[in-house]
């Protein structure tokens, strides 16, 4: 260890604070499973892999449009597509583990306010200079630990889904859900990754079907142990999850895993 993170362990100590472990560049390969070999018939979308996404782009770091978890947050939502299976859904997710780089990557992006080619889509009411004082991006993701993860309900069969067009027209992320981007997924009020109020688990002007289907998803994650980020519906944590404090960095491949 560093002699000066050996002091600031050291004196975050004294001071009775908690120190997050420096990311690991190297996934421990018995403890990360790829989604598709524990869940296979969860759907996957995984937008920072495309350039469907806040920043415009392909994120740092995702090498595969894979979901890569921890084996135990992976079996959770194992148990999870069981339950939404029998009801007539099945899950699908957008982002699973994300590395440290693509945290980073988010930071950069966030700081070039010249940058706002997905501001029509992604967060047409909040200025730029404020994603970080409105807490939209941090330094520190919890989906860098592995057990955090985003994802919604498709109803059965799936309808099919267009692929994204790269410079095409961008619909505010809270339009009517037939003006905006043509997801196959059930209505949540909002697209995913809105920065918006709306996009609050229990935002009161979220009502209908959107209020039904979100109110559906998490009472099946809670069921499976994991808990909900309130401000953002699609977000959940696996309960007790293996690595709280450290902050991994191996790119999301299946390669990361051998």
């Amino acid at each position: 260890m560093p002699i000066f993170r050996v002091f600031a362990v050291a004196l975050a100590a004294l001071a009775g604070v908690a120190v997050p472990a420096p990311a690991s560049a190297a996934a421990p390969a018995s403890e990360f499973v790829a989604l598709s070999d524990v869940a296979p018939s969860i759907l996957q979308d995984i937008r920072y892999a495309t350039r469907h996404n806040f920043v415009g782009q392909r994120i740092d770091g995702y090498l595969e449009p894979t979901c890569i978890l921890t084996r135990q947050a992976a079996s959770g939502l194992r148990q999870v597509q069981a339950r939404v299976l029998r009801q007539g859904y099945t899950l699908k997710v957008y982002d699973c583990y994300r590395p440290q780089r693509a945290v980073d990557h988010f930071v950069r992006w966030a700081k070039d306010l010249a940058d706002e080619k997905m501001k029509a889509g992604f967060y047409p009411n909040v200025e730029k200079d404020r994603l970080f004082e409105e807490g939209y991006i941090a330094e520190k993701s919890g989906h860098s630990r592995g057990s955090t993860m985003d994802l919604t309900l498709v109803k059965l069969p799936p309808r099919h889904q267009r692929p994204y067009i790269p410079g095409e027209p961008l619909k505010p992320c809270f339009a009517p859900r037939d003006q905006r981007f043509p997801d196959n997924t059930v209505d949540m009020g909002t697209g995913y990754d809105c920065f918006d109020p709306l996009a609050h688990t229990d935002n009161p002007a979220i009502t209908g079907a959107a209020r039904t289907n979100r109110d559906l998803l998490r009472n099946a994650m809670t069921e499976a142990g994991f808990r909900n980020l309130p401000e953002e519906w699609w977000h959940y944590t696996l309960n007790g999850e293996p690595f709280p404090d450290t902050y991994f960095d191996f790119p999301v491949s299946r390669c990361s895993l051998r």
